[in-house]
């Protein structure tokens, strides 16, 4: 036979070769419970972790949303500045909401509610002295530079030094006089009527990667239960309808307390949904919880307020204003969200990676015979073969070898 034909057999023969890995089966009760334990450990991982917990078979999508909020509610106040007065929706809502039968919030997934008030009626614009303080107090006109704004005082200087009082002195300003009236907000707030206020709140969300549509309004939801409903964790979980003194009890807070200086309130809505299960399964979630800082210890600035106007001209033109400092809540509302559905693609990965920790387990248990027996120089002589030389490599060796480096 010529070396051409015997190259070529040895070629067909290691083809049709089957090899396979040397297999020792070692009879040892502690081995084999390490074995089957640590088996059983991935199995675990697999199906309860993976699979059961963390819905590893799912393709997954984040929540798209968009919320409107509507507040209804009226409160009286008897002051001596504003004397009686009933407060709507568009004094306590600020900014103001969009005129409608149902009105709704400008603002994008927030609204404020006016709680607590200091007023400073009948300003004009005109020329009066400053209040006290370390910038403004003075003893001459040179010390009153005309022309300066200071972003921390009230107006304009006009270079002029008055009496503030008997015994004070402070720069005169153009600016609206009389100047803010300085001090805490009444303590119990003017609003406390707003603990009854309510907010409907409607919220729709969407899936894009499976076409998923809902919103919390529910299909058994209508305009008659609405008229009457107020959401309860207990009795009525539907109800998409808020009382602001429920937002502030389900956070742990006393809406009273929190309406003198005011705060912030973040009521938290979760759609965490398995849309492999009935729509009806998929329903809104709602959590609520302070978001502004009330450590008594940095107690600086507390609460939340904002600075806002109404205007008035009298017989001959002249305009005037009512300044308000409002104290209120903020509400943020916050929408988060996840939804899974079955995927054959996820599913093979996750357990593929799984299975691929059983690779592992016999990485262990080798480790344990070789270092913790007491035949492990017998299991390692029965392992591994050591060949000293390994003279001519014959081409059905070499194919072989490669084979089964590949295989």
């Amino acid at each position: 036979m010529s070396c051409g034909e015997s190259c070529c057999v040895s070629i067909t023969q290691c083809f049709f070769d089957y090899s396979t890995q040397k297999v020792l089966v070692i009879r040892n009760n502690l081995v084999g419970t390490l074995n089957r334990l640590c088996q059983a450990l991935v199995i675990a991982y697999i199906i309860g972790y993976v699979c059961v917990l963390k819905k590893g078979y799912q393709d997954t999508d984040t929540v798209i949303s968009s919320v409107t909020t509507k507040v209804k509610g009226i409160a009286l106040t008897n002051t001596s500045d504003l004397g009686l007065r009933i407060w709507d929706v568009a004094d306590y809502v600020i900014p103001p909401q969009v005129a409608s039968r149902r009105t709704e919030t400008k603002e994008e997934n927030s609204f404020f509610v006016l709680t607590n008030l200091n007023i400073t009626p009948n300003q004009t614009q005109s020329r009066c002295a400053q209040n006290p303080g370390p910038g403004s107090m003075c003893s001459s006109d040179q010390d009153c530079k005309r022309g300066v704004r200071d972003s921390r005082q009230n107006g304009v200087l006009t270079g002029r030094c008055i009496h503030f009082s008997k015994s004070e002195k402070t720069c005169e300003v153009f600016t609206w006089c009389p100047l803010e009236k300085e001090g805490n907000p009444p303590d119990p707030p003017l609003l406390a009527d707003a603990e009854n206020f309510t907010v409907l709140i409607k919220n729709s969300i969407r899936y894009p990667k499976f076409s998923f549509n809902k919103r919390n309004i529910l299909p058994h939801v209508n305009n008659s239960y609405l008229s009457q409903c107020v959401f309860n964790r207990v009795t009525d979980p539907d109800c998409p309808i808020f009382r602001l003194r429920d937002i502030a009890a389900e956070a742990g807070e006393d809406f009273q307390t929190m309406a003198v200086h005011g705060g912030v309130m973040g009521v938290q809505i979760r759609w965490d949904c398995n849309l492999d299960m009935a729509e009806s399964c998929c329903v809104p979630a709602y959590t609520f919880r302070r978001l502004d800082n009330k450590d008594p210890e940095n107690n600086v600035t507390p609460g939340f307020n904002i600075r806002f106007a109404k205007y008035y001209k009298n017989e001959v033109g002249k305009e005037s204003r009512t300044l308000i400092k409002g104290y209120g809540i903020r509400f943020e509302i916050m929408v988060f969200g996840k939804a899974g559905k079955f995927n054959i693609v996820p599913t093979l990965l996750n357990i593929g990676a799984g299975l691929g920790l059983l690779g592992l387990v016999k990485v262990l248990c080798d480790w344990f015979v070789m270092k913790c027996m007491k035949n492990k120089q017998q299991y390692i002589k029965m392992k591994y073969e050591y060949v000293g030389d390994f003279g001519q490599v014959s081409l059905c060796s070499l194919f072989t070898y490669t084979y089964s480096l590949i295989y």
